[in-house]
């Protein structure tokens, strides 16, 4: 047949064509040859080293093929005559031809591509010039190919020849003009683009110079029609933002670091949230998934696919097109196996309250809308062995490092930005930044943890910061001012957090040698992330940097709370867990009691205990109050620890521990004599029915909310250095405690609390009252918000469920803000509250099945050491205290 054509001229050709008697018989013959040429080119007849063979078959097509278009030119472009198939044939035949691969000459040596040039030309520029002048011709059929011929017009313009580009992306404006004028408006084209793109652009299509291109042929065709060019404006801005994602995810596709993958596939999924496209959006969740799941990342895995899941109702209606992929499904059966499947991964990734909080919902489907008691009966048995989980099985504490990469060496995305990541379980900086550094092996890393300068940020080169930074706790308000124990409460030390300390001393005004408190001043950032953390990635960009400053005053401060938070943490650990070692409880109390080491209290006391600092500073006498407070409150605490050391103590080093308790009685003495004198109420005697005031000044007067941040999650074995500072410290009128840090247990009142008989005897009449839960968040704004929900439209309901793309900004309830959260979706687990119940009755129960390795008089202390009782502190103050 090649051979035959090539023989053929213009005449043989003519006469040839002339023999059809009717149309219809010739609109066959030149389907039947469209869809012939398009199956040979397809299907590679020769191998692809016959080059010659292969260029020759394309000469004799195109002329075929040019010819045949004007026969279809004369014949078949009226109204009456009009064939849309056999010119939808035509177009993705022309299409294709330049598309095929061995017509693309950049992938060529130079030798062998002037060659090609030199005998064949370069065909693709004339078959592109040919579709670009039947478009043209087509005046008012054009409609008839909108959308169908988006997808091949614009496979066409992605190829790399500049004057083809320059010749066919007009036909976009005129694509937009004719839909523009037929619908009022170009969705259908906009859409049909945009989904076309992300294929052609992620198969390797697609430049910087096209984007530029597009751009700017368009927006000067735009201009020539002015009541167009903002809707055009528009469309090319939202393509120009879709090729800068869809290229650098092609970048890093093959990338060996699977971190800017994963940032890539953010990009693109939060693009296509932004502008409603929810096909493409669970597209790019499900790809983002993968990446995790190759990572062992499964809570991460676990909130991409919630993400999905929110875009689901509890219905029995069939799932939307886009929803496909799963089959045909109702929207309840496709929501129930994704919290399967995300139940099973926060289990695996130890996020416990997370999986509880999504089997409470299919629990109430199970219960209020299938009736099925069966599976209501295993969801209630794994969430009881999910609760099991959270106060029996460690979680070590993540640790969070601080990235800034710097320098124009890095992709956009990355380039002069600082993220906040979460470590892996017991991962060490060193071996963070290890394996950091290997990713991008011409990276040079700067030592220092200020922000650099410009020369830095302007350089050609790639420049790497890592730093550890505390996360700042922030306490969910169904947990404030609760008797919560230490499992529950060092989960939200290090999840659901999205702003993060980092601090550093500096020496300011005379120094000291024999006091550095005085000089001791602290700078610290505070880095604040556009979603919390944990999310669906385990780093978010940390977009907002504040710089503070304490003064040596408050540096004590925070230390003395956090000092005194980790003396009650550890108490709490050893009181729930006997089989624990006893050398930290040993080093912790003999560093703070012992004199030789200690050093704490004079030093404070000659840097700001004296008449020349309170003249000079009256502003902060309350702060002086504070920190003589806390002091006094360390005794008590210390007491506990000391009574319950002796308890533990082996015999060999019972030396040790009655040096300790000697140097305790001194300490004691002094500091009651000074601060005043400060007791622990009888434990039997802390029920809930004290008054919530009480609980609040005194829980205040202890521990703040922010040395909270301090302490340390899990065994005490695994006791950090102090190398960074504190968190901030409230000033006077800050919020109190939310929590009794776990507890103090029973060893606690055996010699060190001492309460007036009369007082026990008055508190012991009191009657008990039974608690119920508190909802911190008011009815009428729940009700607002419900009605609020209930208008959004289609759009504005995919952007609200996906908790994406709305970050947090300043101080809003916990719920809001984590409904605005992308990662985190804890709005439904931090808003659950309980019913109304017989608390003490429910406590008994319990109770009754613990098991307690104390003694006889200690299984009362030894019971509520596992959290069921608060720690309540009873102020006494002193005479001097009171002046």
């Amino acid at each position: 047949m090649t051979a035959i054509l090539s023989q053929m001229d213009d005449r043989h050709y003519e006469t040839y064509i002339d023999t059809f008697a009717g149309s219809s018989d010739l609109v066959d013959f030149l389907m039947e040859s469209f869809m012939l040429f398009k199956d040979l080119i397809g299907k590679h007849v020769y191998p692809s080293d016959w080059m010659a063979m292969i260029m020759v078959q394309n000469r004799v097509f195109l002329r075929a093929i040019n010819t045949y278009a004007d026969t279809m030119n004369q014949k078949f472009l009226n109204n009456d005559d009009f064939e849309v198939q056999l010119w939808n044939n035509y177009f993705h035949l022309a299409v294709a031809f330049i598309t095929q691969e061995s017509l693309q000459l950049q992938h060529f040596s130079p030798t062998k591509r002037n060659k090609i040039l030199a005998k064949y030309g370069d065909m693709r520029r004339l078959i592109g010039f040919a579709i670009r002048d039947i478009w043209y011709k087509l005046g008012s059929h054009k409609i008839g190919f909108i959308p169908g011929m988006v997808g091949p017009i614009l496979e066409m313009t992605l190829i790399p020849e500049e004057e083809l580009r320059r010749a066919t992306i007009p036909i976009f404006f005129d694509m937009i003009t004719c839909e523009n004028a037929h619908s009022g408006n170009f969705q259908k084209f906009e859409n049909e683009i945009i989904l076309k793109l992300d294929h052609e652009v992620e198969g390797g299509g697609g430049d910087e110079r096209y984007m530029q291109l597009l751009e700017t042929i368009l927006l000067d065709c735009a201009a020539e029609k002015p009541p167009l060019r903002p809707q055009v404006q528009h469309f090319v801005s939202l393509v120009k933002g879709l090729l800068i994602r869809l290229l650098d995810y092609r970048t890093v596709m093959n990338d060996d670091s699977r971190n800017n993958r994963m940032s890539c596939t953010v990009n693109l999924l939060n693009f296509y949230k932004d502008i409603n496209r929810e096909g493409m959006y669970i597209r790019y969740l499900y790809k983002l998934r993968d990446l995790h799941l190759e990572g062992e990342n499964y809570t991460e895995a676990a909130y991409t696919l919630l993400l999905h899941s929110r875009l689901l109702k509890w219905l029995d209606e069939m799932c939307s097109p886009q929803f496909e992929f799963h089959g045909s499904q109702t929207q309840r059966q496709l929501k129930e196996t994704l919290y399967d499947t995300i139940i099973d991964y926060f289990d695996k990734g130890k996020m416990w309250e997370e999986a509880i909080t999504l089997c409470k919902e299919l629990a109430e489907q199970y219960e209020n809308e299938i009736f099925d008691y069966e599976l209501l009966s295993k969801r209630l048995e794994k969430q009881a062995k999910f609760y099991e989980n959270i106060m029996k099985i460690l979680r070590p504490k993540p640790d969070y490092f601080a990235v800034g990469y710097y320098g124009q060496g890095y992709p956009p995305f990355l380039r002069n930005k600082v993220f906040i990541h979460r470590g892996k379980e017991y991962e060490r900086r060193e071996d963070f930044q290890n394996h950091l550094m290997s990713q991008f092996p011409s990276a040079l890393h700067l030592n220092t943890t200020t922000m650099p300068g410009d020369d830095i940020k302007n350089s050609l080169l790639q420049y790497i910061q890592c730093f550890t930074v505390q996360p700042v706790l922030e306490i969910p308000p169904r947990l404030k001012n609760k008797p919560v124990p230490d499992q529950i409460i060092n989960f939200y030390k290090s999840n659901y957090v999205q702003r993060f300390h980092y601090s550093r001393p500096v020496k300011k005004g005379p120094v000291d040698p024999n006091n550095e408190f005085v000089s001791m001043w602290i700078e610290r950032t505070t880095f604040t992330t556009v979603y919390k953390l944990p999310g669906i990635l385990r780093w978010f960009e940390a977009t907002d940097m504040k710089h503070t400053t304490l003064s040596p005053l408050e540096n004590a401060i925070e230390t003395m709370e956090s000092t005194n938070e980790k003396i009650l943490t550890m108490i709490n650990q050893y009181q729930a867990d006997w089989t624990l070692p006893i050398n930290p409880l040993s080093m912790l109390l003999n560093g703070i009691v012992d004199p030789a080491v200690m050093g704490g209290f004079a030093k404070y006391e000659k840097a700001f205990f004296t008449e020349d600092f309170t003249q000079q500073h009256p502003e902060d006498r309350d702060k002086l109050l504070r920190l003589k407070d806390l002091i006094a409150w360390q005794i008590p605490l210390l007491g506990g620890g000391i009574a319950l050391h002796g308890k533990r103590v082996m015999e060999a080093l019972r030396p040790f521990h009655e040096r300790m308790e000697e140097c305790f009685k001194q300490l004691k003495k002094k500091v009651q004599k000074e601060y005043g004198v400060r007791e622990l109420p009888d434990l039997d005697e802390r029920k809930s029915t004290r008054p919530r005031s009480m609980l609040r000044s005194l829980r205040q007067s202890i521990i703040s909310i922010s040395s909270l941040q301090g302490s340390e999650c899990g065994t005490p074995t695994k006791l950090h250095a102090d190398r960074d500072f504190p968190p901030e410290s409230p000033t006077s009128g800050s919020s109190t405690l939310p929590r009794s840090s776990g507890s103090m247990t029973g060893s606690l009142s055996e010699g060190m609390v001492t309460v007036g008989d009369a007082e026990v005897k008055l508190r012991k009449s009191k009657k008990k009252k039974k608690r119920s839960s508190m909802i911190f968040i008011t009815e009428e704004r729940e009700r607002i918000h419900t009605m609020d929900s209930k208008r959004l439209s289609k759009k504005q309901e995919f952007r609200s469920d996906t908790n994406l793309c709305e970050p947090n900004e300043g101080s809003v309830s916990l719920t809001n803000a984590n409904s605005r959260s992308l990662p985190a979706i804890t709005g439904l687990s931090l808003a659950v509250v309980a019913g109304m119940e017989d608390v003490d009755s429910v406590r008994a129960r319990r109770d009754s099945k613990s098991m307690s390795v104390c003694g006889t008089s200690d299984r009362t202390a030894d019971r509520r050491s596992k959290g069921v009782i608060n720690l309540i502190f009873k102020s006494k103050s002193s005479k001097s205290e009171k002046m």
